[in-house]
Parts: C-alpha cells; structure tokens; sequence
C-alpha cells in the first residue's frame, strides 16, 4: 500500500510518518527531502522560502506532479508499504488520486503548530509567529498548477486526521483509516 500525506506546517505529518515508519514498516519518502537536496545543490540557503521557491520552480520545470511523481517511481520500484509526505500542489494529489493511492491530510490549530514548529528547531522553522503566518498563508492558496495550494490538495485527501490531541489519540486516527484501508 502507497499512502500520500499533506497537511499544515507543524500539524503532525511528521509524526503520523514516524509512526507507520516505525510501527507499520512503511518506507518513507519525502517531498520536503527531494527538495532540500535541489536547494543545497544550488547553494540557496535551506528555508520555508526555498523550499516554496525551489518546489515551485521544479513543478514549473518538469510538470506540476513531478516531486511526487519521482517518489512515486521510487516507492513501485522498491515495493512494500511506502508512504509519500508532503503533498503540496494539487498537480501532485490528482496524480496519486489516478494512481490510486489514499491520501492523508493532518491538521491543528495554528497557534499549536507554531509551538511544535518552533520546538522541533528546523533552519526552517526559527521565524516569528507573524512571520509563520505570512509563510503558511503563501503556502496555502496559491493559482498557478505548479505553485503550493496545500488548502486544496488537503480538500482532496481521503481522510483527515486532527492533531490537536495526545499522541495516542494521533494513533487511534491512524489506526482507524489503515483498518479502513484494509
């Protein structure tokens, strides 16, 4: 089984990935990787603006699906259970959707993700509250097919998981949609 995720900055998406990592023996393969790795080899520094940039930038250049659709490749190849974190783009959603594979969208209250943002201590992360809201805001809503809409993509997600809770109540959500999955 492939499963993709998206979701809001410091919901969760992480954690619910750790966790079928760990717990399930998922294979993990990350958007938020695959760019980092286009960011560093162009010597950019590696932030929440980069990664917009250089996602966008990619997606222009090679087809709006392109980041998930080279982890997509790599996840086949390799069988297994596998699962693709983060979506960002709609491009990206309706390619796993014709692919057939379930898509997970992870969300919390802002202020709530901010505080975990800010405690996992990421290069990415070390903005204001003000600053993280600008950053998201940009992330969210984007037009164009090759630019960050993660408001629309996580409206295409099969099942939405709300991690404003402990972690085992994370865990039982998760439980619930891979039972549904089967």
């Amino acid at each position: 089984m492939i499963l993709g995720v998206t979701g809001t900055n410091g919901a969760g998406k992480g954690t619910v990935v750790d966790y079928l990592v760990q717990e399930k023996g998922f294979a993990h393969y990350s958007s938020s990787g695959f760019i980092t790795e286009e960011i560093i080899r162009r010597g950019m520094p590696v932030n929440r603006d980069s990664m917009r940039i250089v996602g966008n930038d990619l997606r222009q250049m090679h087809g709006s699906s392109y980041v998930v659709e080279t982890n997509y490749e790599r996840a086949v190849a390799a069988g297994g259970d596998a699962i693709i974190e983060a979506l960002r783009a709609i491009g990206e959603a309706e390619f796993l959707k014709k692919e057939g594979v379930p898509i997970l969208a992870v969300d919390a209250d802002r202020k709530t993700r901010y505080e975990r943002a800010i405690l996992r201590g990421s290069e990415k992360d070390k903005v204001s509250f003000e600053e993280f809201c600008i950053q998201e805001d940009k992330e969210m809503a984007q037009t164009a097919a090759n630019e960050m809409n993660i408001s629309a993509v996580m409206k295409m997600a099969d099942y939405t998981l709300h991690n404003d809770g402990t972690f085992e109540e994370l865990k039982a959500q998760i439980e619930e949609v891979l039972a549904k999955l089967g």
